[in-house]
């Protein structure tokens, strides 16, 4: 059986790894619309956190077999349809993820100084379609909208001494741009209260123990918390504790002379209601939040306005309030309204033969493991498929023979994984000459010169 698999991030690579290693006759076509791999591992990953990178090496071992094939530069829905690729393959997995972000529906988030996370995660760790952003870091105070890793990893990329970052593949204008910067106060706001963060305690204690910044959390936060947390289950109640902990530490002392130190702090039961623009209107000043009140309680507790407000003055403001899936092709269903391809175990609802897995298939939740398993789920379900006959895998797919022929008619050459490895030792020798891991290449039209394409 040929199956393919569109998107080459941990969904894709992981639902591949599962097919060939429990099919020991099946071919497996892994497509991706940039030249390079990896997804979200390369260009969501913080820079600062090269371990998590490691699954690269699984998934290049992946690629590696003989059963595989790896096809950069196709943009599935554009180069290529997917009722194309169906009749192609007998089976069709889409794990594109969510290449979109959650907007916050409130005036003035369109504003100069206003970011999605996601565009400035992609600036920094250089996602062709965000090199151009540069982010104005001018101003002295940062808020960031939300209360979950990808809101802590920007205020710690934001707050890092320059020689931590220096040692990262964070690209090289953003380090430009951070050794400019003069941002030293970052606030993290959410909605609902200290028992409804969303970041992890790793995360957390990094951010805590971060050289030359102080936590500033407020004790009054954290009244009555005591007792909330005792039946908690046991991350949760960690979580809360090192947050407690750290609110009642009293600051160190400076020592006479010394600069003034970087600070970050959480705020609480507040949500956004507008960004307030400067006085020519030409950038924004601050934001104004609704204070909220809790109703429920543990992770489904809603945050309700309680009518008082209050301002809050910043010159950068991020929303990280979520990504979100995008429609790929018309033949495909897809829920506007949870951002996701109907599916049940990541059979795609009303069409045989065509699967989901990841982001796309659950929505945008979990870190790498959570997406493994969900891969393997997905996975599993079309080996049954194959297994059980729903599947026929008699009539023959030309697979890419196909597929090659219809780009080819539209002008689109794929690049493979031996030309992604040409281009990852390009970046390798040019971060060693810095000091780096790797020095990413941005633009594609440059990927492909190295490649001679």
């Amino acid at each position: 059986p040929r199956v393919c698999v569109v998107g080459s991030g941990p969904a894709g690579f992981y639902t591949a790894q599962h097919i060939l290693k429990h099919h020991g006759g099946a071919l497996v076509d892994i497509y991706e619309k940039l030249p390079v791999p990896f997804g979200l591992v390369r260009f969501g990953v913080a820079p600062d956190h090269p371990e998590v990178k490691n699954v690269i090496n699984t998934f290049t071992q992946t690629a590696h077999s003989e059963r595989c094939a790896y096809y950069g530069n196709v943009t599935v829905g554009r180069d290529v349809t997917v009722p194309e690729l169906q009749r192609a393959y007998h089976a069709v997995v889409l794990s594109y993820g969510a290449e979109d972000n959650r907007v916050l529906g409130i005036p003035g988030e369109n504003l100069p100084g206003v970011y999605s996370a996601r565009a400035f995660v992609g600036w920094y760790n250089g996602l062709p379609e965000n090199r151009h952003l540069k982010p104005d870091l001018s101003c002295e105070t940062a808020l960031i909208l939300g209360h979950g890793n990808v809101a802590l990893d920007i205020a710690r990329i934001l707050l890092s001494p320059l020689q931590l970052l220096r040692k990262t593949d964070i690209t090289d204008s953003s380090l430009a741009a951070l050794a400019c910067s003069k941002v030293k106060r970052v606030w993290l706001v959410g909605r609902r209260g200290p028992l409804q963060v969303a970041f992890t305690i790793k995360e957390l204690r990094e951010m805590i123990n971060l050289p030359g910044a102080r936590a500033v959390l407020d004790p009054a936060d954290f009244t009555g918390l005591e007792s909330a947390v005792k039946d908690a289950p046991r991350p949760r109640k960690r979580l809360t504790e090192l947050m407690m902990k750290t609110a009642l530490e009293k600051p160190v002392e400076m020592q006479a002379g010394a600069a003034a130190p970087r600070e970050w702090g959480l705020k609480f039961q507040r949500s956004p209601l507008e960004v307030l623009p400067s006085a020519d209107g030409s950038r924004a000043r601050g934001v104004r939040l609704a204070l909220t009140r809790l109703e429920g309680s543990g992770d489904s507790a809603k945050a309700v306005p309680t009518g008082d407000e209050e301002e809050l003055e910043c010159g950068l403001v991020l929303s990280s309030i979520g990504y979100r899936s995008l429609p790929l092709d018309p033949a495909v269903p897809f829920d506007s309204q949870r951002g996701v391809i109907p599916n049940s175990s990541g059979r795609v609802e009303g069409v045989p033969g065509l699967y989901c897995s990841g982001w796309v298939k659950r929505g945008p939740t979990g870190v790498i493991i959570t997406t493994m398993n969900d891969s393997f789920d997905t996975a599993q379900s079309v080996l049954e498929d194959l297994q059980g006959g729903v599947l026929d895998a008699s009539p023959f797919r030309e697979g890419f023979g196909l597929v090659e022929s219809i780009l080819r008619s539209r002008g689109v050459r794929p690049v493979s994984f031996s030309d992604w490895q040409k281009i990852d030792a390009a970046e390798v020798a040019r971060g060693k000459a810095a000091g780096k891991p790797r020095e990413k290449i941005v633009d594609p039209a440059e990927m492909l010169q190295i490649i001679g394409h």
